[in-house]
């Protein structure tokens, strides 16, 4: 069994590996399960200064599961986030500003997502996130048992209104076709542990008045994401982070769009609906 080497970056969430170079990670059989333990503890790994291409990112994430294909990109593996007016889905990068779990509304949200940094900005542009199971564990025993009754509706066009206040017909009508879910606040794991699931997706709460809904909904995100329950990344080329998909939120952080900035996810496929 392979043993990695990491250091604690934050309370709640994130690790950084210490002994992993770019042979390692596509050569070591045992480090791929040594990193899916090292998310469930941490929610977040960081490799610092791996710079490995995108084939080998590739090859190294087959290793951990069944990958997702993004099929306007030259890889399909690969999703090239940037404001590149070429990029095919550079309209909707703007709303990873705000708290998200990748996938909330798929039928099945996204397993877990591993992202490296090609072009960083000169200032901005860090990636945060916060442990949505820390979120729960903080919960009072009355907020549990409350919030375990509580479902919630998601919708494509809650998180786009948050960058696009006064949005023109043709957005709404292409907001509109996309998938609407309704999750409970609680997601019992497999594992056995609990998360909460919000975020910039969250339009409302099932049986509750729209605003007390939204209310509720701002003030665990606000209580999840204080500054001592967050890891921020701040990029340097050649970093890499892996994150927990499903025990996260995640969100950039503002920077200047004028400057270039270019990030390469791939996702692995989720094996585990929310319940």
């Amino acid at each position: 069994m392979a043993v990695i080497a990491m250091r604690r970056l934050g309370e709640t969430v994130g690790a950084e590996v210490l002994d992993v170079d770019a042979d390692r990670l596509l050569n070591d059989d045992g480090l791929p399960a040594a990193c899916m333990r090292g998310l469930e503890e941490h929610g977040v790994l960081l490799f610092r200064g791996l710079r490995i291409d995108d084939h080998a990112q590739v090859a190294f994430c087959r290793k951990l599961g069944e990958l997702a294909r993004f099929p306007n990109y030259p890889i399909p593996e690969v999703m090239e986030i940037s404001f590149d007016p070429d990029n095919p889905n550079a309209e909707y990068f703007a709303s990873n500003d705000h708290w998200h779990i990748d996938g909330a509304l798929d039928e099945v949200p996204a397993k877990a997502s591993a992202m490296s940094a090609h072009v960083v900005a000169d200032e901005g542009g860090e990636t945060e996130f916060a442990s949505t199971y820390a979120a729960y564990d903080a919960l009072s025993g009355e907020e549990r048992a409350r919030y375990a009754e509580l479902r919630v509706v998601h919708t494509f066009e809650a998180i786009q209104r948050r960058t696009y206040q006064d949005p023109a017909p043709e957005q709404l009508a292409e907001w509109a076709s996309r998938a609407v879910r309704e999750h409970p606040l609680v997601w019992e794991h497999r594992s056995g542990r609990r998360s909460l699931v919000f975020g910039a997706t969250a339009s409302h709460i099932v049986g509750m008045d729209v605003e007390e809904g939204r209310a509720l909904l701002t003030d665990l995100e606000r209580r999840a994401t204080t500054p001592d329950r967050v890891f921020r990344h701040t990029w340097s080329v050649g970093d890499m982070v892996i994150w927990d998909n499903r025990g996260l939120v995640h969100r950039a952080c503002p920077f200047d769009r004028r400057q270039p900035r270019r990030m390469h996810r791939t996702t692995l496929v989720g094996d585990e609906p929310i319940r």
